[in-house]
C-alpha cells in the first residue's frame, strides 16, 4: 500500500485550518466496502465519505483479469472526477491486487489504499499453527496471496478455502433476503481443520463482504476462533496519509451511496445504508457489457 507523491489531502492540509472535510472515496465491487467503510468512520468521524459500489459489474469474480483492470480504471476515472477526494479506499482484495498499480500511475497525485488479506496478523496470533484464509475463488487462485503466505506464515499451515457464494450470500443479507444457516455453514466449513489434536485457531476474512455477516461466521462457527479482519488496519492507513483530524473537527455530515447501476437500492437496503451514515445519491449509470 504504498502512497508517492503529494495528494489532494496534501493541498487541503496545507490550507492550515482545513476548512473543508477531507473526502475518502470508498470502492468495492459491491457492499462488501461497508466493513471498511465502518472502521473509517469509527477511527475518523472528521472524515466525508462518498461510497461507491460496481454493482452494474458485480461479482468480479467473473470477469477476467484484463476486463477488471478496464473496468475499475473506467469507473474510478469517472467518480475521481465527479467526487474530487482526497484520498481512495479500493475495499476489495481482487481490485486491490490487480488494478491498484494502474490507478496509482494514472493518478499520481492521488492516494490510495487497497486490501491485504491479513494473513500476517493471523499468522502472529495463532497458537495451533493451523490458519485458514477465507476468500473468494479470486483472491486464492493468485500468485500475491501464496507471497504473503510464504513472506508471513511460513511457520503455519495455511488453508486456502475459495468461497464460490459467501461474498453473494452476504450482499442477500444486507439487502434483507432470508438466508438460511445452512447456506452460510457450506461455505465456511471448508475453514475448520482438526489435525493432529490441534484445530484452527485463526480465520483470515479475506474479501471484505465476509464482515459484514460475522456475527453469523461466529455463531455457526464448529468451534470458537479468531476471525481477522483488515478493516481496522485499512483505517489506520488511511489515518496515516491523511494525518491529523483538525483540532476541534466536527462530524462529518451523512455519506452518500452510488450505484454503478444507476437503480436506486430496495427499501431493506436504503436502511441499511442509513445504518452505515449513508444516503443514497441518483448517478447516472456506468454501464458494463463483458467481452
Amino acid at each position: 500500500m504504498n502512497f508517492d507523491g503529494g495528494g489532494r489531502g496534501d493541498m487541503r492540509r496545507d490550507l492550515g485550518a482545513g476548512e473543508a472535510a477531507p473526502r475518502a472515496l470508498v470502492f468495492d465491487s459491491g457492499l462488501g466496502g461497508l466493513s471498511v467503510l465502518a472502521e473509517i468512520r469509527r477511527l475518523r468521524p472528521d472524515v466525508e465519505i462518498v461510497y461507491a459500489a460496481d454493482d452494474a459489474a458485480f461479482p468480479y469474480g467473473r470477469l477476467s483479469e484484463a476486463e477488471l483492470v478496464a473496468r475499475v480504471e473506467t469507473v474510478m476515472a469517472r467518480l475521481i472526477d465527479e467526487h474530487e477526494p482526497d484520498i481512495v479506499v479500493i475495499a476489495c482484495s481482487t481490485a486491490s491486487t490487480l488494478a491498484l498499480p494502474f490507478l496509482r500511475a494514472a493518478h499520481p497525485r492521488l492516494a490510495f489504499v487497497g486490501v491485504v488479506p491479513a494473513i500476517k496478523p493471523a499468522a502472529a496470533a495463532s497458537r495451533t499453527g493451523l490458519i485458514s484464509v477465507l476468500a473468494t475463488r479470486g483472491t486464492v487462485a493468485r500468485d500475491y496471496t501464496r507471497a504473503l503466505i510464504s513472506e508471513h506464515a511460513a511457520g503455519c499451515e495455511v488453508t486456502l478455502v475459495g468461497s464460490p457464494s459467501l461474498a453473494i450470500i452476504a450482499e442477500r443479507v444486507m439487502r434483507g433476503d432470508k438466508v438460511e444457516d445452512g447456506e452460510i455453514s457450506q461455505e465456511i466449513a471448508p475453514s475448520f481443520v482438526e489435525r493432529d489434536g490441534r484445530r484452527t485457531d485463526q480465520v483470515v476474512l479475506a474479501c471484505t463482504h465476509f464482515p459484514l455477516i460475522l456475527d453469523r461466521l461466529a455463531r455457526l462457527a464448529p468451534w470458537p476462533v479468531g476471525f481477522v479482519d483488515p478493516a481496522p488496519a485499512i483505517a489506520r492507513r488511511l489515518d496515516a496519509l491523511l494525518g491529523p483530524a483538525r483540532p476541534g473537527a466536527p462530524k462529518a455530515r451523512e455519506g452518500r451511496a452510488i450505484f454503478t447501476s444507476g437503480d436506486a437500492p430496495e427499501p431493506a437496503l436504503q436502511n441499511a445504508l442509513r445504518r452505515y451514515g449513508l444516503a443514497f445519491t441518483p448517478a447516472a449509470m456506468i454501464g458494463f457489457a463483458p467481452a
